[in-house]
């Protein structure tokens, strides 16, 4: 395994602690290979394929295949992406903590690969990082209770809430501040059977760590953030949820390379590049 996919996949879990009585957490990755495009479980350098559905029935089929042979790509496909405003308190500013998540949506053509550019559009002057704990949802969800939609939540990855800050004050709506080609990089691996409720969060601009936090400071925990929006969204298997971004935020240039680590999880790393 080249030390990029070392760093990538493999340091945050091997720090992940687990009780002998637990099961171990389970990284699924979606990838291509060739012209082919599938599910599997990552094991050290090794991805062990699977087929049927990643959110229900499936089963490994046999091939294995080398990390370093294979294309990571997000790791769902989502009918739709949410994302979360101001859960964090060290991101208010002189703000009013909110009284319920504060949803708002970004396309699915927001989405971007691992290693893939995040491409500023010639207009953008203001494009700030974002990093942030994305929750995966794993079955239908409607009219929940924070019991019940934890039970829907399948894993947890990586997020860049890639924002043009100019956009967001001067439109309506927060569609291409937001929503623009490749302001949602995802990725690079989705993460079962961890306590995502105490993770610590890391992003760094070209090196230097210019956000830190840990999840248990969110404002609204996963399980609220999923129930409330279930009350009015119907959520579906793949769909995420972006859960807001913690501390302050800083432009970005092209050039730049935007890391986002959360412990047990692993890195999202992605360049800035211009149109």
């Amino acid at each position: 395994m080249s030390s990029t996919r070392r760093e990538i996949l493999g340091a945050a879990f091997l720090a992940t602690q687990w009780t002998a009585a637990a099961p171990a957490p389970v990284r699924y990755v979606r990838f291509r290979r060739g012209a082919a495009t599938a599910y599997g479980i990552v094991e050290g350098d090794t991805i062990r394929e699977i087929r049927g559905d990643l959110f229900g029935a499936h089963q490994e089929t046999g091939p294995r295949h080398k990390l370093a042979d294979v294309k990571l790509l997000y790791p769902c496909e989502p009918s739709k992406v949410l994302a979360v405003g101001l859960n964090y308190r060290s991101h208010l500013g002189q703000q009013k903590p909110p009284s319920v998540p504060e949803l708002f949506y970004k396309p699915i053509t927001c989405l971007t690969h691992p290693e893939d550019p995040v491409v500023l559009p010639p207009e953008a002057k203001n494009v700030h990082y974002e990093g942030e704990l994305v929750i995966v949802i794993g079955k239908r969800a409607k009219g929940l209770s924070p019991a019940e939609a934890r039970e829907a939540i399948f894993g947890v990855t990586c997020g860049n809430d890639v924002s043009e800050r100019d956009w967001q004050k001067s439109d309506l709506q927060w569609w291409r501040a937001k929503g623009a080609d490749t302001f949602g990089p995802l990725g690079p691996v989705i993460v079962r059977g961890i306590d995502y409720g105490r993770l610590e969060l890391e992003t760094r601009l070209n090196g230097k760590t210019v956000q830190k936090q840990n999840t248990s400071d969110l404002l609204f925990d996963c399980p609220t953030i999923v129930s409330f929006a279930s009350r009015f969204v119907t959520l579906m298997p793949g769909d995420v949820i972006y859960t807001g971004t913690p501390g302050t935020t800083g432009p970005m240039k092209p050039g730049d390379i935007v890391e986002v680590e959360i412990s047990g999880i692993g890195t999202l790393r992605n360049r800035i590049a211009a149109a």
